[in-house]
């Protein structure tokens, strides 16, 4: 799973990401749950974006969109603060670089959304965002991804 999502992320390979989006969504339709009104994709920074030339939480939201009918709410938050490459950051560290890098609007927010990303390593990013978005008035944030790092424990604190 690593490397695929190293082929994804970090080599553009927009048709893993899509096997990967098509997986998600059969194990997310086969899941009986209270279904969100909106999926919302982890912004990337404009400059990250231009230099991969994607943004994989959308790559990965558009198919789960299609197969799910659910819209997907670009507009609902964004990063407004250029961050520092989480990989490599211990856990504390992680949630500094992340803590106020991101903006919600309040206007049509959704009481029940999901962000999509592709890897949950300590939750920082995650975790920051859904309190950003329950301060917008989203009563509930769900998490979906792809893959989950091995061990948060494997970060420093």
């Amino acid at each position: 799973m690593d490397r695929l999502v190293q082929r994804f992320k970090y080599h553009g390979d927009l048709a893993v990401g899509r096997v990967l989006a098509e997986l998600m969504a059969r194990a997310l339709a086969a899941r009986s749950m209270e279904a969100p009104l909106a999926l919302v994709p982890v912004p990337l920074a404009r400059a990250k974006q231009r230099e991969r030339g994607f943004n994989q939480a959308l790559e990965l939201a558009r198919p789960i969109a299609r197969a799910l009918a659910l819209p997907i709410r670009m507009d609902l938050c964004a990063r407004v603060r250029v961050t520092q490459d989480q990989a490599g950051l211990a856990a504390r560290d992680r949630q500094r670089n992340v803590r106020g890098a991101f903006a919600a609007s309040n206007a049509g927010m959704p009481r029940h959304v999901a962000l999509i990303d592709d890897v949950l390593t300590t939750g920082s990013t995650c975790d920051e965002l859904a309190r950003v978005l329950k301060r917008a008035g989203a009563e509930r944030v769900d998490v979906w991804v792809v893959a989950r790092a091995a061990s948060p424990t494997q970060f420093k604190q």
